[in-house]
């Protein structure tokens, strides 16, 4: 164990650093933990990982912190086979930070009161003044300046946290986020091994085997001024696990906004090898500006970019907007393409929405087996409550919402028993200099729980939503279908990796028994229910009886109605946790071996488990805050059934409410590329004249 993360002075009010959202302070190398039931066979050798923000520096910031900022932490179970007996196993926990330059330097320079990088809440705030937002950009890119100096163990070449994603491509363990390229790391040591630019990471031997100067590729960015934004990354890369290709875009303020990349896998053990090389940088004509796109869809043969009214870029501050900004009024566009050739885009449009996460994508054929249409699964907003909630901002209201009604949905923050307290946090008049919301406490227990900015407008939804684009007319771009599957909040959706990017049968999420759409994905970080939907069955149900385009829903039952089914072949099941115990997003781990030739996916597709960190917040003291020796769990939940726990891993420490994860196959971590050099925490040098007078620059700066 060790804590490179500095201690904090007080408890943390902001209502995304308490509770389980706060961050933990010690790191673990893979340490034997204790479990209960039966480990599944399928798990022996693997190991589940998953990101978040974990902020290392100024934690208990007040109003400027936001749940998307903080430093990447992994957190990991690595089911390790006994080294007397491969049928049985040791589980292994382990946690790290990922040492991004941006970590480093925070580590460095203790004389730094607040993070680097400006807080995405410092950005998305409409009562930050022009003046704010400028001086923490300048004073970031002055700290930059500063770590090039001479004395300075950190340069920062990349201001990317990759606190986002994890994946597996090709001999590698990359973790990801939007401002920066790909970052390698071990399995199962989570260590940090250095920058992914497309062709190798830092810290790996400079020629493998057989490979000449002459062949190494072109970068991600590519090469002049503007290059270091455009490896920007999206925090969703895809990786095609029957040819193994990995299709990447970056998204820039500088045109054409948005560039693709595609990379092959050398790695012999891929079903198949493609006949098309790699694509770097590849523009993709037609977007309309910088965007918050965090995601798009991949299917076998097809790529959809999503240019949504969702801007992010510093040109919208001229026009007296927050950076951040989202405009319902204007179209969301969906660019589709033939995965080799981004060049040949079809825009399609339709009502503005927020989508953050897709779920699938799969490619229609005639029966002379041309693609006839590209099909979507994405858990579809009409509000971006979540980027302001997120930051404890009061999200502005949609354009088309109705009056608040009176009797209002309980928060998905609140506790069960408290939702006669809440207060209306749009009442509140708030200025630079209020404090943040106060915390309530409960009518029945004395326990208090900060409070979340929510909006209650009744246009706020978050749902799975199914689109179709016709591909066959040569004339016109067409959404032939579009609405909802479910009308229950729908979020972080998993497939079986078997079956991804073609026509899958089952998507498994997260939702919540509040059925306020009010912090729009924001609420599904506290997640008390995971959700199976069959979407063959939805769909079909879509074809005997159209629901309306845009607005339509194919099954409008409530969460309780869901809950209460009996019906064992129920489209959609749920699977509720206990009382006071929130998961996190699910990962999909199959069953024994797959023939993926099978006719009838019905009998193996749901073959599998369902991975996913949960914590009870019973052990929450009375001021809503996490003690010392709180614990999280691992469940590991049977995906056919979406009733039976078949174990549960018990942790040393908790982990908090985070972002993505994945599952490595043992395969995976047998085949991980070499690593010459990992990145380490540098050592504190002896004080000299210059090492002060740095400090007292860091000091100056705040």
């Amino acid at each position: 164990m060790s804590s490179p993360g500095r201690g904090k002075s007080r408890a943390a009010s902001h209502p995304y650093l308490a509770g389980n959202f706060a961050p933990v302070t010690e790191t673990w190398s893979p340490t034997p933990v204790t479990w209960t039931g039966e480990v599944p066979v399928e798990l022996l050798g693997g190991m589940y990982v998953r990101n978040g923000g974990n902020p290392a520096t100024n934690s208990d910031l007040g109003r400027e912190a936001h749940w998307f900022d903080g430093d990447g932490m992994l957190s990991g179970v690595w089911f390790e086979r006994s080294s007397t007996d491969p049928l049985h196993v040791v589980p292994h926990f382990v946690n790290q930070y990922i040492l991004t330059d941006v970590y480093l330097s925070s580590i460095e320079n203790n004389a730094l009161r607040t993070p680097i990088l400006p807080s995405i809440a410092t950005l998305v705030n409409p009562l930050s003044t022009l003046f704010f937002i400028v001086w923490r950009i300048m004073r970031t890119v002055l700290i930059v300046i500063l770590s090039h100096c001479p004395g300075s163990q950190t340069a920062i070449k990349r201001i990317s946290v990759a606190n986002t994603s994890i994946l597996f491509h090709d001999g590698r363990a990359l973790a990801t986020c939007e401002s920066g390229p790909p970052m390698r790391v071990t399995l199962p040591e989570l260590e940090t091994v250095g920058w992914f630019n497309g062709s190798m990471a830092e810290g790996e031997p400079c020629q493998e085997k057989g490979t000449g100067s002459k062949d190494v590729p072109p970068t991600l960015g590519g090469t002049g001024p503007l290059s270091w934004m455009r490896e920007w990354t999206t925090g969703h890369p895809k990786v095609d696990q029957t040819s193994g290709e990995l299709v990447l875009f970056h998204c820039s303020f500088a045109p054409p906004y948005v560039q693709y990349s595609l990379l092959p896998s050398r790695d012999d053990t891929a079903a198949y090898s493609p006949p098309h090389k790699e694509i770097m940088n590849a523009a993709v004509p037609g977007c309309t500006g910088g965007k918050l796109m965090h995601d798009f869809g991949v299917s076998k043969h097809h790529t959809v970019i999503l240019d949504l009214p969702l801007s992010l870029t510093p040109t919208n501050l001229l026009k007296n907007n927050p950076v951040v900004l989202y405009e319902p009024k204007k179209p969301s566009r969906f660019g589709v393409f033939p995965r080799y050739e981004p060049a040949s885009v079809r825009w399609f449009e339709t009502t503005g929405c927020c989508i953050f996460h897709t779920a699938n994508t799969w490619d229609e054929y005639n029966h002379e087996g041309q693609v006839t249409a590209v099909n979507l699964l994405a858990c579809r907003l009409t509000s971006a409550s979540l980027v302001f909630s997120a930051g404890n901002i009061v999200p502005p209201p949609h354009p088309d919402r109705a009056d608040v009604v009176k009797s209002r949905p309980m928060s998905f923050f609140a506790k069960y028993d408290d939702h006669l307290d809440l207060e209306d946090p749009e009442k509140s008049i708030m200025d630079e200099n209020t404090p943040l919301l106060p915390a309530r406490t409960s009518a029945s227990s004395s326990r208090a729980h900060p409070p979340v900015p929510i909006s209650y407008d009744d246009q706020e939804q978050c749902r799975l939503y199914y689109y179709r684009f016709a591909m066959n007319s040569k004339t016109s771009n067409e959404i032939t279908h579009q609405f909802a599957l479910s009308a229950i909040p729908f979020e972080f959706p998993t497939v079986s990796p078997v079956i991804d990017m073609m026509n899958a049968r089952y998507i498994y999420g997260c939702s919540t028994t509040n059925e306020s759409f009010g912090a729009a994905l924001g609420k599904a970080t506290k997640i008390d229910l995971i959700i199976k939907m069959d979407v063959r069955d939805l769909l079909a149900r879509a074809h005997r009886s159209p629901p309306d385009q845009t607005t339509g829903c194919v099954d409008d039952r409530t969460i309780d109605q869901i809950l209460a089914s009996t019906d064992r072949r129920d489209p959609i099941k749920a699977f509720k946790l206990p009382p006071h115990h929130y998961g996190q997003e699910p990962r999909f781990v199959p069953r024994g071996s797959i023939n993926s030739t099978h006719s009838d996916s019905e009998n193996f597709e749901d073959e599998g488990y369902l991975i996913f960190y949960v914590f009870n917040e019973d052990q929450l003291d009375n001021m809503g805050q996490c003690g010392a020796n709180a614990k999280s769990e691992l469940w590991v939940l049977d995906a056919k059934t979406m009733e039976n726990v078949v174990c549960k891993i018990e942790l040393p420490t908790r982990v908090p409410y985070g972002l993505h994860g994945n599952w490595f196959s043992e395969s995976h971590i047998m085949r991980q590329r070499k690593v010459q050099a990992l990145r380490a925490v540098p050592e504190l040098r002896h004080t000299t004249k210059w090492s002060r007078t740095r400090s007292a620059l860091f000091r100056s700066l705040g």
